[in-house]
């Protein structure tokens, strides 16, 4: 656990070789936390030091987001930046290849933008890049395609008030049975939404009403403060010049377009983009493009 100024300890997890060459996996969310370990799996552990991170308020980071509500207010993109620096430093590690997925790219394009000579190389899988029209797209424009499962999404939200907006107020409100509520209705609108995925499964994304409630509260937090970006992080790619980066996408990534990698592909000299026809939000073949990219940067 990495002890942190403000009182949460943030639990970092590290494998593969110590003399390798690091490697950070930032996850998705905001609220995914590390999960199982499959993350280690795009890393070959006699070249890489992998290291793990579950964000604050998160995994089995502590406190949890619900669980200190009080503070939440604290949980933003630049702490999210100072804890990964704060564990750089911990670590002794100079200089990191930077591996986010979904939410995960989104920060690791913001602290590479914010520390750009302490990223060596970045790979980004299911890209997003936490802008006001994405957010925009996946709590609302999507819903062309979801009607029926958009229109049970809004039930809750009153007339003028902002899809995301009025979903972050009620994952705070005082009684539990609103934030319960309100955490189910998200949790069905994000199990709605990546179905063209051929490997989606039927179901909540989270079978633990805790987790779903977490997950929720901290997903609407951050897409209700576009990600709390001091400038879009498209606007800021010249940052990276002279870092290496490769973006892989799924075509049928209905909840997060390909228009971003491209665009960001675009801004982005040096960068290389895959968008795979048959893959929605991830898939086997991302994951083995990403392994690719790894073997790559690990033989340069």
């Amino acid at each position: 656990m990495l002890d942190r100024p403000d009182g949460a300890r943030l639990h970092w997890e590290v494998s593969g070789s110590d003399t390798g060459r690091a490697a950070l996996y930032l996850h998705g969310g905001p609220g995914g936390g590390l999960g199982k370990g499959g993350y280690r799996r795009v890393f070959d552990p006699e070249r890489y030091r992998i290291v793990g991170l579950d964000q604050r308020g998160c995994g089995a980071s502590t406190p949890w987001a619900i669980d200190d509500l009080e503070n939440l207010d604290t949980n933003t993109t630049p702490t999210l930046i100072a804890d990964i620096e704060g564990l750089r430093e911990h670590l002794g590690i100079d200089r990191w290849l930077l591996y986010g997925v979904s939410w995960g790219s989104t920060l690791a394009l913001a602290y590479a933008q914010a520390h750009p000579e302490r990223v060596s190389e970045i790979i980004l899988l299911a890209v997003t890049a936490g802008a006001r029209d994405e957010i925009e797209w996946i709590t609302d424009g999507v819903g062309c395609i979801f009607p029926e499962a958009r229109d049970r999404l809004g039930d809750l939200v009153p007339a003028g008030e902002r899809v995301v907006d009025a979903y972050a107020r009620m994952l705070r409100d005082p009684d539990p049975a609103v934030r319960t509520r309100a955490a189910d209705a998200w949790d069905a609108w994000e199990s709605a939404h990546i179905t063209l995925s051929p490997w989606a499964t039927p179901g909540p994304l989270h079978d633990d009403p805790r987790s779903r409630e977490n997950f929720a509260t901290l997903v609407t937090h951050y897409w209700s403060q576009d990600c709390f970006l001091d400038a879009p992080v498209l606007e800021r790619m010249d940052r990276l010049t002279g870092i290496p980066g490769v973006l892989i996408h799924g075509r049928r990534d209905v909840s997060g377009p390909a228009l971003t990698p491209w665009l960001l592909h675009r801004a982005w000299p040096g960068s290389r983009l895959h968008i795979l026809e048959e893959e929605g939000h991830g898939g086997p073949a991302s994951a083995q493009l990403a392994c690719d990219a790894a073997d790559e940067f690990a033989r340069e």
